[in-house]
């Protein structure tokens, strides 16, 4: 296909594709899948080889938020029936980091429920990190608090956190029907800050809200412009008791189409296969490890994941290696410009980290978008499990 030549020869040369581009892909059909993901492997293993990095995922504060986003079982009058705690000691979330570590992740993503963080919020973060850098000093931390405050950003930046997670989720035209609580340009605010304190920026979003294919290529020019190194893609995680819990508007072969077109508008950036991999993809997740270079490890904030040695046997299955702590996950033109100092990279280029709107749009909208996966207009609580281990709990947790 032309479309498809046309974006290897962008992404190999970092260009940014057309909006028109971006949604044909999108619009490839599945005869045409095959090609699509071969067309965008190229572009990742350019930028990254065949490494897989892991990601681990430690809930400090589970639940109990006052923000009312329509996709979080931790939401303000969620019914989910999730894990609800207070925040972890530090000790506590470095022994369930020490877990992730293990079992091979490179990041540990440090996530706390709320609007934002007190300055008391944050001196317990920071005390947190201590812990966790004092028994792996090698591993990258990344925090995922909600909205900043003046200030705060550096002094996790100062406590050695590396990286800072706040998701853009969708489109602005489309963000105020997934929360009143706060607004889009809150977000975009709070990446900024990150990236001016020196911290490496993590933003993303969540497909499978109703949106329709225009928002799913805004929210992803929007992260471009924006250019954080990390781009997390959730797929929403329709739990029960949610106002999203009978959203199901994907398909493996959507799923895949959307991590392509990710890659194309965001070729050089570190694009992570985040929640809901597991209830949407199942079992073609490994093809979407030549469209992804990263992943979470095991389980969720709220949800269980894949079994963490099921993660790690498909990386190798599928012909990919795990990334070891002693490589650089970004091309080089972006961990020195990080290196630098600066946590954007000026010129373009592309969770929180973890489970995953607007309204529900007519079902016209949907229907151009990509054909609703089976059970769509149904609570399934068959695919999605709410986690009941790890953090929070006396159980194990799932590295």
């Amino acid at each position: 296909m032309d479309l498809l030549n046309t974006l290897v020869d962008k992404g190999l040369r970092r260009e940014l594709p057309t909006r028109e581009e971006a949604l044909a892909v999108l619009a490839t059909s599945d005869d045409e899948l095959l090609d699509v993901v071969a067309a965008a492997g190229k572009v990742r293993r350019k930028w990254f080889g065949r490494r897989v990095k892991l990601n681990y995922l430690v809930n400090l504060k589970s639940g109990l938020c006052p923000e009312d986003c329509s996709y979080c079982s931790q939401r303000l009058g969620s019914t989910t029936g999730i894990l609800k705690y207070t925040w972890l000691k530090p000790e506590e979330a470095s022994q369930a980091a020490a877990a992730g570590v293990a079992g091979g992740a490179k990041r540990v993503c440090l996530v706390a429920s709320g609007r934002g963080p007190t300055d008391r919020d944050v001196d317990r973060v920071t005390r947190t990190i201590e812990a966790i850098k004092e028994q792996n000093e090698d591993v990258e931390v990344c925090a995922c608090l909600g909205l900043l405050s003046a200030g705060q950003a550096e002094r996790l930046r100062a406590a050695g956190a590396d990286a800072y997670n706040h998701n853009l989720n969708t489109s602005e035209a489309t963000y105020g029907g997934i929360t009143t609580t706060h607004t889009y340009a809150d977000r975009v605010d709070t990446v900024q800050q990150a990236q001016a304190a020196g911290m490496s920026a993590c933003s993303g979003l969540i497909a499978g809200m109703g949106e329709t294919d225009a928002d799913l290529v805004d929210v992803v020019f929007s992260l471009r412009e924006l250019d954080p190194d990390s781009v997390p893609v959730n797929f929403l995680i329709p739990f029960e008791g949610t106002p999203l819990a009978k959203e199901w508007n994907l398909t493996p072969q959507r799923a895949l189409r959307i991590l392509a077109m990710v890659r194309f508008v965001c070729p050089d950036v570190e694009v992570r296969l985040a929640g809901g991999r597991e209830v949407h993809l199942r079992s073609m997740q490994p093809l979407a490890l030549h469209l992804a270079n990263s992943i979470f490890l095991g389980d969720y904030l709220t949800s269980e994941g894949q079994e963490g040695k099921a993660d790690l046997a498909m990386i190798e299955d599928a012909g990919f290696e795990v990334e070891g702590a002693d490589t650089t996950t970004l091309p080089e033109h972006r961990a020195d410009a990080l290196a630098g100092g600066c946590g954007g990279h000026g010129g373009g280029g592309c969770g929180p980290c973890g489970d995953g709107g607007a309204e529900a749009v007519p079902e016209t909208a949907v229907a151009e978008a990509g054909a609703p996966a089976a059970g769509a207009g149904e609570v399934r609580t068959d695919l999605v499990a709410v986690r009941r281990r790890g953090a929070g709990t006396d159980l194990p947790p799932n590295a």
